[in-house]
């Protein structure tokens, strides 16, 4: 079938059935016959994938408005067929991790190696563009990754999303693959900051503490991976939010025994809930000359105290989707503190003996 998919011969409008998983509408789902077209120019430079694990992305349903929609973005597969143009590093039977957005490769950022704010990036599942959990997917053979040994097909659709959470992580200084004793503050337990913190302990980060209002959510993080947790107080009558977040924050630094210098400081905040007085709080918190790292989505206009992060020298910055190849090589050889790969010591959780996972 490889060869046949790829003969040049073959007419542009040959079709190949990949069958993706669809969503109708919300609690509705189904799979659907779909050609794509996979020869001529189509693949020239793009092996066609046999997926077998892909993630999917819940806060994505809005698209709906403009119909139904194929779900799946990071994702993994085996390499089908080949292509037209030689490529060296794949060949068919090849399980490789799939990165799901494709840039033109021309602008200064994809020059400059930060591709992720390419504007003509296509990214699964962002309509118009194909998704990615169907039978097969066509991607250029650079996004193709080789898998090695020790990683499986689910590590491997776990390594968009790591690189995602770890990009920051990796401007802290890294040893032989781990960060060296250092430690990291999340706002917010959910999916996205739970990960975040997964990932800094897996590298080594000797101090990891989860920030929430929700106590459900803290138990949940001090049994996984947090090393200390915190609960805001609550808002009192009247309270302004720059001033709440300044109290929380006190207390925060009192209860946990946390300084703006020296080892007892915080090395890195991360705020992944979007909030306001989260963000507020995270500057007062860090360590002088340190880092802030935004990852939630909050209110275009607020308000934060600027003098903080002026007389600390604070570094303030955004995380947009990953374009930092330091990720990617630490999600393959990265090891964590008791010696697992870092994807599997993020799939397990600290104390899953992975090979019986």
């Amino acid at each position: 079938m490889a060869g046949d998919i790829c003969n040049p011969r073959r007419k542009q409008s040959d079709m190949l059935a990949r069958i993706p998983f669809i969503l109708k509408q919300v609690n509705e789902v189904s799979f659907e016959q779909r050609p794509e077209r996979i020869c001529g120019s189509d693949v020239s430079s793009r092996p066609l994938q046999s997926l077998k694990c892909a993630s999917l992305v819940t806060h994505k349903i809005h698209y709906l408005d403009g119909g139904d929609m194929v779900l799946g973005r990071e994702s993994s597969g085996v390499v089908s067929a080949g292509t037209l143009v030689p490529v060296t590093h794949l060949k068919p039977g090849d399980r490789v991790a799939i990165e799901p957005g494709a840039t033109c490769r021309k602008c200064e950022a994809c020059k400059e190696g930060r591709y992720q704010l390419c504007p003509e990036v296509k990214f699964a599942p962002t309509p118009p563009y194909a998704e990615t959990l169907s039978r097969y997917y066509a991607v250029p053979a650079d996004l193709a990754y080789p898998l090695p040994p020790h990683l499986t097909l689910e590590d491997g659709a776990m390594v968009g999303t790591y690189c995602t959470h770890s990009t920051p992580i990796t401007d802290l200084p890294i040893q032989d693959g781990t960060v060296v004793r250092r430690s990291i503050a999340v706002f917010c337990c959910g999916p996205v900051g739970s990960l975040w913190m997964a990932v800094a302990k897996a590298l080594g980060a000797s101090r990891v503490i989860a920030v929430d209002i929700v106590p459900g959510r803290l138990e949940s993080a001090k049994s996984y991976v947090a090393t200390d947790v915190f609960l805001p107080p609550p808002m009192e009558k009247d309270e302004s939010r720059i001033a709440y977040s300044k109290r929380s924050s006190v207390a925060m630094k009192e209860q946990l025994d946390i300084t703006e210098r020296g080892t007892k400081a915080i090395d890195l905040v991360v705020d992944a809930s979007g909030a306001e007085v989260s963000i507020q709080a995270g500057p007062w918190i860090a360590k002088i000359g340190e880092t802030y790292v935004q990852v939630g989505m909050g209110p275009p206009d607020i308000t934060i105290d600027v003098s903080v992060v002026l007389v600390k020298e604070l570094v303030m910055k955004g995380s947009f989707r990953y374009g930092d190849r330091a990720s990617l090589s630490t999600s393959r050889t990265g090891k964590s503190s008791d010696g697992k790969g870092v994807i599997k010591a993020i799939i397990a959780g600290p104390d899953v003996d992975i090979n019986a996972a």
